[in-house]
């Protein structure tokens, strides 16, 4: 009840007001190195985070403008030079080891991956998928159904549908979804688990019944329910 009477000055008595603002002025005045110290860390804190920014969005610009040749290098499908450059423009590994923390770096991981999934190099491929993120509708999915794929070559069913079902549940689209449900339904048919292969068709024939994929969706299931 006490509290609630000094809360109700605090709110209502001007004088009371006046008393708390004189202690509070009265201690800045008691310890004038430690506001100073305080406002120094603030305005450094505050300084460095713009800092940062700046020097980052600067770095992207540059990664960027480097990274031109490369992506030049790997439309035309010259994977080695987009990878490793070609001696007066950076390849995409020399873009992720001076720019890293940038954007463009970390595009770049995302062609590096791509470029020794191609080369089949699987695990470079994994290492390079593992490094990348977007949150763009359709380019993380792919990531994840390109480590899919990776995994797939290399056996590691297991793998490869985790994979798989991470990039059909990434922003469902029917344009892409169900392939990646397709290729999650072959990865559990390799396991042997026909449950969730069914589950990965029956998700296309209810969801995605205008996809390319609904015929094969309809043949495999029925196939894997005719051999249970």
């Amino acid at each position: 009840m006490a509290k609630k009477e000094e809360n109700k000055d605090l709110l209502e008595n001007p004088e009371v007001i006046q008393e708390k603002l004189e202690g509070v002025e009265h201690w800045f005045e008691q310890n004038p190195k430690l506001v100073i110290g305080i406002a120094a860390a603030l305005l450094i804190l505050v300084g460095g985070f713009f800092g940062y920014r700046y020097y980052m969005s600067g770095q992207d610009a540059q990664a960027q403008k480097e990274m031109f040749q490369a992506v030049r290098y790997f439309e035309a499908d010259s994977l080695n030079l987009a990878l490793n450059g070609d001696g007066n423009n950076l390849g995409f590994l020399q873009i992720i080891d001076d720019y890293g923390m940038t954007d463009a770096g970390n595009l770049a991981n995302y062609y590096a991956g791509f470029i020794y999934l191609k080369q089949a190099k699987y695990p470079l491929a994994i290492f390079h998928f593992e490094d990348f993120s977007s949150s763009d509708l359709l380019v993380q999915a792919r990531a994840y159904s390109l480590m899919g794929d990776a995994y797939m070559e290399q056996k590691d069913y297991e793998s490869a549908a985790k994979y798989y079902d991470k990039a059909a549940n990434y922003k469902p689209n029917k344009e892409f979804t169900p392939t990646y449900l397709m290729k999650a339904a072959l990865a559990y048919e390799k396991l042997n688990n026909v449950d969730k292969a069914k589950a990965a068709y029956q998700t296309i024939i209810e969801k995605f019944w205008d996809s390319s994929e609904l015929q094969n969706a309809r043949k495999f299931k029925a196939r894997l329910e005719s051999n249970s």
